[in-house]
């Protein structure tokens, strides 16, 4: 439903076709980008799933014993949920004001000349400091999951942990660069149809990897 209506909102009359199509392709090549990112965290589920049933050798007891001890997650990870969900939604009115100033600066939405508006970049910068506040929790969580005695090799689920959360992490941290990159395009006074292309395929960007952390969330939480 949400291709449907991104693909009606650019084919609308009112829009651009120069414009439309260069969103089209920046959103091709997101999709693009992001497949190989979803493939990789399906994979790490396969193991995941898979890992939890294998039973490993006991060299003291010559049998076989499953090793897999659930760990209890840190609390401040449902935080930094909340954390990340709200930069999303800070994320989408910076996306959607972007876009909006992009069609006034056409020809088709040409108003009378006006001073050069930035008005997503309050948005912008919330997004961004939540996201490093979403990281910085990150980092806080693995602190205190050593405190309680779980490191990256303790054990085969905790070694997960680290491996999706700290995977997801490296991934959105991309997302805060690009993030840079188009306050770099305002600051630099670039059109609003540049900053309007970069802004969306950020945006889209960052909702899927919002809901890439919900998924893991849930993922650690309930089958684990």
């Amino acid at each position: 439903m949400a291709s449907i209506t991104t693909t009606a909102t650019l084919n609308s009359p009112g829009v651009p076709t120069d414009y439309a199509t260069r969103l089209r392709r920046a959103r091709l090549g997101l999709l693009v980008a992001a497949t190989p990112i979803l493939m990789l965290f399906t994979s790490f589920t396969s193991a995941y799933v898979v890992r939890q049933g294998l039973p490993t050798f006991d060299s003291s007891t010559n049998t076989m014993v499953r090793d897999w001890i659930p760990v209890k997650l840190p609390g401040i990870l449902f935080m930094n949920t909340c954390v990340l969900l709200l930069s999303s939604l800070g994320m989408e009115l910076a996306r959607r004001q972007s876009y909006r100033e992009a069609l006034e600066e056409t020809e088709a939405f040409a108003p009378a000349p006006t001073a050069k508006k930035t008005a997503e970049a309050p948005w912008m910068a919330v997004t961004l400091a939540l996201g490093l506040l979403f990281l910085a929790g990150q980092w806080v969580a693995w602190g205190q999951l050593r405190a309680r005695g779980f490191y990256v090799t303790t054990t085969p689920s905790s070694s997960f942990i680290y491996l999706l959360t700290g995977t997801h992490a490296v991934h959105l941290l991309g997302g805060v660069i690009a993030l840079l990159v188009a306050g770099i395009a305002s600051l630099l006074h670039r059109s609003a149809v540049t900053r309007s292309i970069v802004m969306d395929v950020t945006g889209w960007y960052w909702h899927f990897m919002a809901a890439i952390w919900v998924y893991i969330l849930c993922l650690l939480e309930f089958a684990g």
